[in-house]
């Protein structure tokens, strides 16, 4: 039954030490993304086309 105590009490500390590094992580800016913002505008014409073809589609007929 002790052994059980102790895997319960590693786990909680792993746990506690894998959630402060995530934490960390997301304020060093980690998981910032600068990328897709500056590229978001080049795809979102292809999506409004395709959307006005299927719009011309379901209205003729």
């Amino acid at each position: 039954m002790s052994v059980i105590y102790i895997l319960l009490t590693i786990s909680i500390v792993i746990a506690i030490l894998f959630f402060v590094a995530f934490i960390l992580a997301v304020k060093s800016g980690q998981f910032d993304d600068s990328y897709t913002p500056s590229v978001r505008m080049l795809f979102e014409d292809e999506i409004v086309k395709k959307t006005k073809t299927k719009s011309k589609l379901t209205t003729n007929k």
